[in-house]
C-alpha cells in the first residue's frame, strides 16, 4: 500500500482536523470513501414582512456577541408587472438586524435609528446614500466582529458594502453594531463587479485580512463603469489594515476546474478548526424551459419575471461545499451540497436557498443532552413574496458533520499523511450503526505499526460523539511520540469518522 514517503510531515499540534479535503489522507482502501453530508431543513425562523423589508431580503450575516446571535441582512423589495421589475412598498434599500439568544427564536429589536415613512420603530442599522466620502449600498452588507487584536473598540464591528453603483467595496466601522460610519472615505478595492455579497475577515491564523468578492474573469472597468465578461467568479486579496490590499487573484480549484458560476463565496475560517478556510458558495444556473421547468413550484410567477428579464424565471441555485488551507486553492465538491429540496411553494427559484455567510453553534434540536450542532441559515420566497416577503429558514449539520470517511459494514481504511501532533490523547468525532465500529492504528512515518498501538491494541470504538478518545493497550505511552511525525490508520465498518484532534489531559 503507497504511503506517500516523499510528503512532509504536517505539524497540527492539538488543532482539530477535518476532511473536507484530501489534504491529509494518504489513502483510502477497501470499501472506504469521503463522503459530504448534506444539513437538514428545520424550522422557517423569521419572516421578512415588515413594510420597509420585502421580497428581496437576503445576503445574511451571522455573529456571536457574547451570549446573543445577530443576524443582518439586506431589506429589499421586488416586484414584477409584465416586462419589468418595479419596486413594491418602498424606492429605499437598508441593512436590519434580528437577534437571537437560541438560533432559534428571532426578534427584530425597535432601534429607533432610522425612519421610515415618518417612524424610527424599526429594526433598521444602515440606510442606502452617502456617508462622509463614501455611497453606501445597503443592499449589499457583510457585517463581521473584527477579530484583530489591535482593532480599535470604535470599530470592533465592521460591515462591508458595495459602493452604490457598484463602484467598489466600502468599509464601515462601529462599536455597538448599531451605530455606524465610515472606515475609510474611499472604497478599499475598486477591482471587480461588487454585485453581489462580498466579504473582508481578519485571519487569526495568518495574521492579516482577507477579502473575497465578485469578479468576472474578462471584466473591464472603464470610465467609472464596469462590463462584466464571463462567468461569476471569486477574487481575493490580503491585506495588513484594510486600506493595503495585495494584488487580486482568482480563486482556483485544481479538482473541479469547470468555469461555472458562483453567485455567493460564503468564505469563513471554520471556528472549530480556524486554519480550514470554508466557502458554501451558491452555485447559480440557468436552466433551459421545457417540462420541468413548467413543472417547478409558482409557474406563473416564473413566467412572470422572465418577461421583465429571461434569466429571472429560469435561474435556480444551490450551495456547493469548498475548503483550502491558503485562501486561495479551494478543493470544490462538484455535487450539490444544500440542494433546493422537496418542491414547495417559493422554491426552485432565483435567489432560493442562498446561505447566510458564517454559521452558528446551537443546542441540539434532538435532546437538551444531545451535542450541540451547527445551524445554517438560507433564504426561501425570494421574489414571490408568499409569507409577505421572504423567509429564512434553519439546517442543521453535526458538528464538524460535512464530510466523512465512511466505510460500509463490509469495511474499509483510511491512512493519514503524516502528522506532528502535541498531547497524550486521541479524539474523534464519529458515528457508526449498532454493528459498525472504528478501530485506529498509529504508524511510523514509512507507515510500521507502533508496538502497542495497533488495530489488534485498540478497544472497539462504537456509538456517536463528537469527541470520544481512543484507547489503547499502550495509551499511556502516547505522550512519548509527541513531536514525532505519524500515521493515524482508520478502520472501519459501518461507519463514519468526521473529525480528528490531540489533546493534553
Amino acid at each position: 500500500m503507497s504511503q506517500d514517503p516523499a510528503a512532509a510531515p504536517t505539524p497540527i499540534g492539538t488543532r482539530r482536523e477535518l476532511f473536507v479535503d484530501g489534504a491529509l489522507i494518504a489513502n483510502l482502501s477497501g470499501q472506504a470513501c469521503r463522503r459530504m453530508h448534506a444539513p437538514q431543513p428545520r424550522e422557517v425562523v423569521l419572516h421578512f414582512d415588515e413594510p420597509w423589508e420585502g421580497t428581496g431580503c437576503g445576503y445574511g450575516s451571522l455573529i456571536r456577541d457574547g451570549d446573543t446571535f445577530r443576524l443582518y441582512y439586506k431589506a429589499f423589495a421586488l416586484k414584477v408587472e409584465p416586462g419589468r421589475v418595479v419596486n413594491e412598498s418602498h424606492d429605499h434599500r437598508y441593512t436590519c438586524m434580528a437577534e437571537s439568544k437560541d438560533g432559534v427564536h428571532w426578534t427584530k429589536p425597535n432601534l429607533g435609528l432610522h425612519a421610515f415613512r415618518g417612524s424610527t420603530a424599526n429594526n433598521i442599522v444602515v440606510t442606502t446614500g452617502p456617508r462622509g466620502g463614501i455611497d453606501v449600498d445597503a443592499a449589499h452588507p457583510a457585517v463581521f466582529l473584527d477579530a484583530n487584536p489591535a482593532v480599535a473598540p470604535n470599530a470592533r464591528y465592521k460591515a462591508v458594502f458595495r459602493s452604490d453603483g457598484a463602484t467598489g467595496m466600502v468599509v464601515m466601522k462601529s462599536a455597538d453594531g448599531l451605530h455606524w460610519e465610515p472606515f475609510a472615505d474611499l472604497p478599499v478595492i475598486t477591482a471587480g463587479g461588487f454585485d453581489s455579497q462580498n466579504l473582508i475577515f481578519w485571519d487569526t491564523e495568518r495574521g492579516e485580512y482577507r477579502a473575497y468578492w465578485r469578479s468576472f474573469p474578462g471584466g473591464t472597468f472603464e470610465k467609472g463603469n464596469w462590463h462584466p465578461q464571463g462567468p461569476r467568479s471569486i477574487c481575493t486579496a490580503t491585506s495588513p489594515d484594510l486600506l493595503h490590499w495585495s494584488e487580486p487573484r482568482l480563486l482556483t480549484y485544481p479538482n473541479d476546474p469547470r468555469a461555472i458560476e458562483l453567485y455567493t463565496s460564503v468564505i469563513a475560517p471554520y471556528p472549530r478548526a480556524p486554519h480550514l478556510l470554508l466557502g458554501l458558495p451558491a452555485h447559480y444556473l440557468e436552466r433551459p424551459w421545457g417540462a420541468s421547468l413548467r413543472a417547478l413550484p409558482d409557474r406563473a410567477h416564473r413566467e412572470l419575471r422572465s418577461s421583465a428579464q429571461e434569466r429571472y424565471g429560469t435561474a435556480v441555485s444551490h450551495s456547493l461545499l469548498m475548503a483550502s488551507r491558503d485562501g486561495m486553492q479551494f478543493e470544490r465538491w462538484p455535487e450539490g451540497f444544500l440542494r433546493p429540496g422537496p418542491e414547495r411553494t417559493g422554491t426552485w427559484n432565483y435567489g432560493h436557498q442562498y446561505l447566510a455567510w458564517q454559521m452558528l453553534e446551537t443546542p441540539s434540536s434532538l435532546a437538551p443532552d444531545a451535542p450541540n450542532e451547527l445551524s445554517l441559515y438560507a433564504t426561501e420566497n425570494y421574489w414571490t413574496g408568499h409569507d409577505g416577503g421572504c423567509s429564512l429558514r434553519r439546517y442543521t449539520l453535526r458538528l464538524d458533520g460535512f464530510v466523512s470517511i465512511h466505510a460500509p459494514l463490509a469495511g474499509g481504511n483510511g491512512t493519514t499523511r503524516p502528522v506532528i501532533f502535541t498531547g497524550d490523547e486521541l479524539r474523534l468525532n464519529f458515528a457508526t450503526s449498532a454493528a459498525g465500529e472504528v478501530r485506529v492504528e498509529l504508524q511510523d512515518e514509512a507507515g510500521q505499526t507502533l508496538p502497542g498501538f495497533g488495530l489488534e491494541d485498540c478497544e472497539p470504538i462504537f456509538g456517536d460523539a463528537i469527541d470520544r478518545p481512543v484507547v489503547w493497550r499502550a495509551a499511556p505511552r502516547l505522550r512519548e511520540f509527541a513531536g514525532r511525525p505519524v500515521r493515524l490508520h482508520f478502520a472501519l465498518s459501518d461507519a463514519d469518522v468526521f473529525a480528528y484532534r490531540f489533546v493534553k489531559t
